[in-house]
């Protein structure tokens, strides 16, 4: 880890947007590109991706956490952190993803900003990319009052389709898709195979024979020649004879395949998908020629690829993204990637090590920028981008931004969307971070070439999801007891009073924090002490006499971490912890947990929850 910088001096920041100067208020001239405008601005994205070092992103989506105990807290695990991401990130939908590249030279910052409108639209009719998501009150209001236009989001928003929903849409479309090349023959045949292929490839002889005819024969009339067709069961294919033959299973399928590559000379397969899934038939064309054949196979190869653009949609950005390894650059690692993954690549897995591992493959180079505000200590407990920036006056680092593309000035008179802006304000913080770091590095070592790779790599990619604070203390998952059953309105210095007078076992230093309003956590620092008082919760015969055994009788009751980490795996989300505890200790799911030791908590005396930012 690189030495924290001790040294503060005032900042120093220039902007300028492609020669002329950003827009009051630090706001920039933002792109914004929707349905009638992508397909145009592809290229210019392609561009600004290639000509740049690093992707900044920021998405807008329809909600964040139901609950209040749903959100990433400094008692989670990294598998309990994913477990609340993923839940939040198959929920809800995104509505606007911000883009920027971004490239920093010096103190010179290029930025690239777009602002995609994005809609979840069934272009298909195939219920793809969703049937429904969920929507927060909260956060439609805030988005609102940014000046959100609903209307243009539901009919001008980009649909797209994940990599995964594609494939499955090749098939569902009903297209004819060009057969792969048979590799080997398959197992041994059967006497009902042997039978099968001898019909199929005496019908296809007949058929490809007459096609042969056709070619040679031009005296026929209309008649002649259309009867020869429905005798042999030829059909049109655009301009070209072929056969189709249906199939009752996929081993059918594999069958004709491999029998027509005897005719592999003027004959192209194709499948016939099912709307079940399944191959419905497969289609013979007959080809006239070797030239006819090529043009024919470059004919389908850029139909397909017309198509897959079409269904692709907003995710050929992503796609553009991940094919240029460029580092991206998010505020919310976790929150941001499990939305990319569920949106655009496919089904969140169910553990964060395979999350991470099915990421990496997509984004092999992420920078968290929450972790990278680390190594600057004052920026500790933020976690707001205007705060942050705010933050940074005390540092000297010159940055000189200018906006590279020209996006769609800002009037301050009209209606303004901010989620716009903070993709531009993360590419700024994470180059005003970086001068800072690399000043304090070089002002510690010998600089060198590699100093300003030292300083951004170190913080690519990590897995270990934490949410810091300052004044954190470690402490073991074994020594924290969940309570609930309080008393309405109870604040966390009134509980902690309460617990004092109930057992002995509250004689020893503890500390006591509210998760939500109806469920609390207690910190035990002595080892052993949360055994107990589990143990004098649960059995009524080492509660003696005093207060607790009231509380018990009046419906208090606790839990260890074990059951707080079940609740998060079996997905009981409800609206209140203490519900959703009650739910797991009822629950006759007998699966153990696969990582059952203990973890270390970073716990701080300042965390807590204030509710009226609920």
């Amino acid at each position: 880890m690189l030495p924290k910088m001790q040294r503060r001096f005032l900042s120093s920041v220039s902007v300028s947007a492609g020669g002329s100067k950003t827009l009051n208020n630090g706001r920039w001239s933002v792109k914004q590109v929707k349905k009638s405008n992508f397909k145009s601005t592809l290229d210019e994205i392609r561009t600004s991706i290639d000509s740049s070092d690093f992707v900044a992103l920021s998405l807008q989506n329809t909600g964040s956490y139901a609950a209040a105990w749903h959100r990433i807290s400094a008692i989670d695990t990294p598998q309990m952190s994913y477990l609340k991401a993923k839940y939040a990130a198959e929920r809800y939908q995104i509505l606007q993803f911000a883009l920027c590249p971004f490239s920093l030279r010096g103190s010179k910052l290029t930025v690239h900003p777009y602002n995609f409108h994005l809609f979840p639209r069934d272009e298909l009719k195939l219920g793809m990319p969703s049937y429904s998501f969920s929507c927060q009150a909260s956060r439609l209001t805030a988005m609102a009052r940014e000046g959100f236009d609903f209307n243009a989001c539901i009919y001008e928003g980009i649909s797209y389709l994940s990599r995964e929903q594609e494939s499955a849409s090749k098939f569902l479309s009903g297209n004819p898709i060009l057969a792969e090349p048979v590799a080997a023959p398959s197992s041994p045949s059967t006497v009902a195979d042997t039978v099968f292929v001898g019909r199929i490839r005496s019908r296809v002889k007949n058929w490809r024979q007459s096609c042969l005819d056709s070619s040679s024969k031009t005296g026929d009339d209309d008649l002649v020649s259309s009867l020869r067709k429905l005798v042999l069961g030829s059909e049109q294919y655009g301009s070209r004879l072929c056969l189709t033959i249906d199939v009752c299973s996929e081993r059918q399928v594999q069958l004709i395949l491999e029998m027509l590559t005897e005719f592999a000379d003027d004959v192209v397969p194709l499948l016939i998908a099912s709307k079940s899934g399944g191959t419905q038939a497969v289609r013979a064309v007959f080809m006239s020629s070797k030239e006819d054949m090529d043009r024919f196979k470059r004919e389908l190869q850029d139909l397909e690829n017309e198509e897959n653009r079409r269904l692709r949609g907003f995710r050929e950005v992503v796609d553009l993204i991940s094919s240029s390894q460029k580092p991206v650059v998010s505020q919310n690692y976790l929150s941001d990637f499990t939305s990319i993954h569920a949106k655009f690549l496919g089904p969140l897995p169910s553990n964060v090590d395979d999350f991470s591992s099915s990421l990496s493959s997509a984004f092999p180079n992420v920078v968290d920028l929450s972790q990278f505000m680390k190594e600057i200590s004052p920026l500790s407990n933020i976690s707001n981008l205007p705060a942050a920036m705010s933050s940074l006056n005390r540092f000297f680092a010159p940055v000189d931004v200018e906006v590279a593309n020209q996006g769609c000035p800002i009037k301050l008179d009209e209606s303004h969307q901010m989620h716009g802006q903070n993709a531009v304000m993360i590419s700024q913080l994470f180059a005003k971070l970086s001068t800072i770091q690399k000043s304090d590095y070089q002002s510690s070592v010998q600089p060198s070439e590699d100093s300003y790779a030292l300083a951004s790599d170190q913080h690519a990619s990590d897995e270990n999801v934490q949410v810091w604070s300052k004044n954190s203390r470690r402490v073991s998952s074994e020594n924290l007891v969940f309570i609930w059953g309080l008393a309405k309105k109870m604040t966390a210095s009134t509980l902690k009073n309460v617990l004092q007078k109930s057992h002995n076992v509250f004689a020893q230093e503890f500390d006591v924090k509210l998760l939500d309003r109806s469920c609390a956590v207690v910190v035990f620092w002595q080892p052993s002490s949360s055994e107990t008082f589990l143990s004098a919760v649960n059995n009524e015969d080492q509660l003696l006499g005093g207060s607790l055994r009231v509380m018990v009788a009046e419906g208090l009751r606790a839990a260890g971490y074990e059951t707080y980490k079940r609740a998060c795996r079996l997905g009981f989300w409800e609206a209140d912890l203490a519900d959703s505890l009650d739910k797991t200790l009822e629950s006759s799911d007998t699966d153990l947990d696969s990582d059952t030791k203990p973890s270390e908590i970073s716990w701080t005396s300042e965390l807590a929850i204030n509710f009226d930012e609920l």
